[in-house]
């Protein structure tokens, strides 16, 4: 029997909506709109898709959108001279700078610059420690739109044997204490672990975040696991095709033969992170004015 597909683009519409209510509400309340200012340093065209298509989604969810786009060759200095402005800037809820950034520039000091009280992406050194000792921070988006698509899926993860593949701070790291905070027992397993396969297949939740095309395959599950498939991947296009097509990082044709629900890859996890930056810098936008933030956000 097929697994039940989870729909992420669905379910992030909804949030959309819920997020685009809360906000109008939030305009009234605060006699302003939330503010959500993206940094893009270069022409890297991926980067450029991303931005425009965040700051549609602003705009759609009744938020104001700060976007600046400085050139490739832009000093650290200046930059960093920007986001201690946007810090500064009562407008703006939310600081998003677009990653990668040209190699002369050290992405690692940008983050640390950011107000993280306005770091809505959750990379902030401050809002890692704060996931890792069970304080409220910002969480980056994309393990937390995995967590919300679980939660809806199973409910209560008390219990589960989950497993998440990659380490990243971006994903892996953030994801395993999420799992953990929601009392699920979780293995980070990598490119390191013995048995890989073996690992995976004990798992009640698997979480795929490795960036490797169809890697985890169908007779490495457990059947009747939860699997959420973080990874997109092109694959090299076939004859008479102009771009090969996109996949994740689960072979997902027989999986979907061995889960019980799987998301898809596109139209999974990738429509919830920015759903849930949308929601991140409405919670910072409620904070920062001083509001009691809403329930169901």
């Amino acid at each position: 029997m097929a697994a039940d597909r989870i729909d992420g683009k669905a379910f992030a519409e909804k949030l959309r909506a819920r997020v685009g209510e809360q906000a109008a509400k939030f305009e009234q309340a605060a006699g302003r709109k939330a503010g959500l200012a993206v940094v893009l340093v270069g022409e890297d065209p991926a980067s450029q898709v991303y931005v425009r298509s965040k700051g549609k989604a602003v705009l759609a969810a009744n938020m104001n959108g700060f976007e600046h786009r400085l050139a490739e060759d832009t000093s650290q200095e200046d930059l960093l001279a920007l986001v201690e402005a946007l810090n500064a800037d009562d407008a703006v809820d939310g600081i998003l700078v677009q990653l990668p950034l040209p190699a002369h520039l050290d992405d690692q000091a940008v983050i640390a610059a950011i107000d993280p009280d306005k770091d809505v992406d959750g990379f902030h050194i401050a809002n890692a420690g704060r996931l890792a000792v069970g304080q409220t921070g910002f969480v980056p988006c994309t393990p937390l739109g995995c967590m919300m698509l679980l939660a809806d899926r199973l409910g209560d993860l008390s219990g589960m044997e989950a497993v998440v593949i990659g380490r990243s701070n971006i994903v892996g790291k953030p994801m395993a204490q999420l799992l953990l905070d929601a009392n699920a027992t979780v293995t980070i397993a990598h490119s390191r672990t013995k048995d890989l396969a073996g690992v995976v297949r004990r798992a009640d939740i698997v979480v795929a975040a490795v960036g490797r095309a169809e890697m985890v395959k169908a007779d490495w599950l457990k059947p009747g696991a939860t699997v959420i498939d973080v990874g997109i991947n092109r694959l090299p296009a076939g004859e008479g095709e102009e771009r090969g097509r996109l996949v994740g990082d689960v072979d997902y044709g027989p999986a979907s033969e061995v889960a019980s629900a799987i998301t898809p890859v596109p139209g999974g996890v990738g429509p919830m992170t920015i759903a849930v930056l949308l929601r991140n810098t409405l919670v910072a936008a409620y904070n920062h004015a001083g509001l009691d933030q809403p329930e169901g956000l």
